[in-house]
């Protein structure tokens, strides 16, 4: 008997497919243990930047475009909301590629009757739209600090200590990115206000959140490059982060998938 998570929506962003930091395996894992009527892909599915310096496509990327697929070949709604890592699809808005919907932002209400927004979230990001440059330059300092992640784990490992991300760490300490983030959530909460919205579901800037920002709810999918997070809407309409990580390292040692809402296939 195989157990599966079970919710109305789901809501997944930055896989950044066609890098060596993307954790399609553990994706392949969330997507094999959950089902969804409708699934948004909110952004970054590829990089497009770092693909154009070299294509990084192992088996596990492919699988993942494949799951999907079936996914839509099986009855399952996706809407894909290209981000500034794959903006290109954005050219191709209104159209459909193997079921899959292609929209530059959509409305979703939820069961319980809110109305969110659902968009990648670069157009209100200050740096992606007015300095282009500094951007690229910042994703390959991120990319560095990814890299470093790898060496610091192993050591820390060997002394029995637990994993430890470099990169969030500076994401967390430094005073700029802090105020970037604050800034970045804030423009997001006056959007959906402004679009007489309950909510704003979102991505981009892999920092996972849900929680109300004057009045409006302000969820963040995270990514799966170090977070592994994504959004989920339950059967009444409630709206959770999922931290497969934790629910993974929860399987293993209680041989469960995951706490409620299930569903037995």
């Amino acid at each position: 008997m195989v157990t599966e998570r079970f919710y109305r929506s789901l809501f997944i962003s930055d896989l950044h497919l066609g890098t060596r930091a993307s954790q399609a395996e553990m994706l392949l894992d969330f997507l094999k243990h959950t089902e969804a009527e409708t699934i948004y892909l909110v952004g970054d599915i590829f990089d497009f930047w770092r693909i154009r310096r070299g294509t990084c496509w192992p088996q596990s990327h492919n699988d993942v475009v494949q799951k999907l697929l079936r996914k839509v070949r099986k009855g399952t709604r996706i809407v894909y909301i290209p981000g500034n890592h794959d903006e290109g699809v954005r050219d191709y808005a209104g159209m459909h590629f193997g079921g899959i919907e292609i929209e530059r932002q959509a409305i979703h209400t939820t069961a319980d009757g809110r109305r969110f927004i659902v968009m990648h979230g670069d157009e209100y990001d200050v740096v992606v739209r007015y300095a282009r440059w500094l951007a690229f330059l910042g994703d390959q300092g991120y990319e560095i600090a990814l890299r470093s992640n790898r060496p610091l784990n192993f050591i820390r490992r060997r002394v029995g200590l637990g994993y430890w991300s470099l990169s969030d760490y500076l994401k967390r300490r430094v005073k700029t990115a802090v105020n970037f983030i604050g800034e970045f959530e804030k423009n997001l909460a006056e959007e959906a206000r402004r679009q007489n919205a309950d909510g704003v579901i979102c991505g981009h800037i892999h920092h996972a959140a849900n929680r109300l920002i004057g009045g409006i709810r302000y969820i963040n999918t995270g990514d799966w490059v170090e977070s592994c997070t994504a959004a989920g809407e339950t059967p009444a309409g409630d709206i959770e982060l999922i931290r497969w990580l934790d629910i993974v390292g929860a399987r293993e040692g209680d041989n469960e998938i995951a706490k409620l809402p299930l569903k037995v296939a």
